[in-house]
């Protein structure tokens, strides 16, 4: 039986070489084997011949990395889930894939993805339950991760594309701050909005992934440099000591299934019985309403991103896309840079709750994954931050009663990245106690 490697088990399995670069993928080739057939996680796969092939000395030497299919691969086909750009191959790698190699990660294929990572979703299931959606758009990549297949997946989020699917797949989803992780190379849902995170097995992989995979200079635009952490090679990143922890209220908790407002609760429960000071909190509505103001934002620059796809290629857009340009050249300038302005103003001044508090704790779906594959769930817990461009996280708590994940989600300031997952790990910790 093959046994399912996180990203910093199997590093240090490598590293001390207690196991072949060549015994992993071939590992996660024969996982994928088994489960592709109802999974439909991936739109290309490399052999295992091309995986070998890839093999080079680093820190990620060996590591098999799934890639959302609008991220710019030179040796993959990069269809962005749209038939506009079936079988099209880019001339080079986008930055992170570069530095995956560099670094001597694999890429063993490119995930399925919604209509360029927005609502028209692809054919994956969720690992749990093949009649429930994995959620999206990054719809593979959390499928891949949570099958056991790859330990390390990149996936982006404009709204709730990381934080709902991987809550849905029971697995750990990490938005870090907005431009801390490279995403030229990636095809732009919002490039206001945008980011580029991960889907791995735990807390501590997720630290490993962006201590490796953030920026370090500021060329790209909208870029920032976070410092870099140095971990314990034994224990990972340090737990956060006696965290003050805000459990969000939100105008719509009355969308939530009453499964996962318990799962919140309890939660809330665990983290104070491990030493957390965990307090109810609701933010102003000016914030709840900005979200409004995302929705401008979103819709005018996709406008502007899909202007000749719906001059050149309108039957093969799909009505989402063409809605969602549709709306966005309604909308004036004046409401668009208003949208900017108020983005770039409650960025900052959300910080002010973070003085009182290290983190913010709410949910990250209405509950567990719905039934279907012709929708991928409501990213509507999700959007703020994403609108905000602060680092969130989603941990898997529990189970619902249909036997399918239930998670959390936690919230901190915009580039204090490493306290969130500080606390993420102290989360961790006391949901497995």
């Amino acid at each position: 039986m093959i046994k399912i490697l996180g990203l910093k088990e199997a590093s240090d399995k490598i590293q001390k070489k207690q196991l072949t670069p060549q015994k992993l993928l071939a590992d996660c080739s024969h996982q994928a084997d088994l489960k592709e057939p109802t999974l439909h996680a991936f739109l290309v796969r490399a052999s295992l011949e091309q995986l070998d092939s890839q093999i080079q000395q680093g820190p990620l030497m060996g590591i098999p990395v799934a890639v959302k299919d609008i991220i710019a691969t030179k040796d993959f086909p990069t269809t962005n889930g749209s038939p506009i750009y079936q079988g099209f191959i880019p001339e080079e790698d986008a930055p992170i894939i570069k530095k995956i190699r560099q670094l001597g990660g694999v890429i063993f294929g490119k995930t399925v993805t919604t209509e360029f990572a927005w609502r028209n979703p692809g054919p994956t299931t969720n690992p749990w339950n093949s009649e429930h959606t994995p959620g999206g758009s990054s719809s593979g990549s959390a499928a891949a991760v949570a099958a056991g297949i790859v330990p390390l997946a990149l996936g982006s989020q404009t709204q709730g594309s990381i934080i709902r699917p991987a809550a849905f797949c029971g697995i750990v989803g990490f938005k870090a701050s907005f431009g801390a992780i490279p995403r030229d190379g990636a095809h732009p849902l919002s490039g206001s909005l945008d980011h580029i995170g991960f889907f791995t097995r735990s807390v501590d992989d997720a630290a490993i992934a962006l201590n490796l995979l953030k920026n370090e200079t500021n060329e790209e635009e909208d870029s920032i440099v976070l410092p870099d952490f140095k971990m314990d090679q034994i224990d990972g990143i340090a737990p956060f000591s006696k965290p003050r922890i805000a459990v969000l209220k939100t105008p719509f908790d009355h969308l939530l299934s009453q499964e996962q407002s318990q799962a919140l609760e309890s939660a809330a429960d665990r983290l104070r019985s491990s030493g957390a000071i965990v307090e109810d909190v609701t933010l102003p509505g000016l914030y709840w309403d900005a979200i409004q103001d995302m929705n401008t934002m979103m819709e005018c620059e996709a406008a502007a991103i899909h202007q000749s796809h719906i001059k050149n290629h309108s039957q093969l857009l799909s009505i989402h896309i063409k809605e969602l340009s549709e709306k966005g050249s309604k909308h004036s300038a004046l409401e668009y840079l208003n949208a900017r302005s108020k983005q770039k103003k409650l960025r900052q001044s959300v910080g002010e709750f973070f003085g009182k508090y290290d983190a913010f704790l709410s949910v990250p779906a209405s509950g567990e994954a719905p039934k279907g594959l012709t929708s991928t769930g409501d990213p509507i817990f999700c959007a703020l931050w994403s609108f905000l461009g602060v680092p969130s996280i989603t941990l898997p708590f529990t189970k619902s009663s249909n036997g399918l994940p239930l998670g959390i989600q936690l919230i901190g300031n915009y580039e204090d990245d490493w306290t969130l997952l500080s606390i993420a790990k102290f989360a961790e910790h006391s949901f497995l106690n």
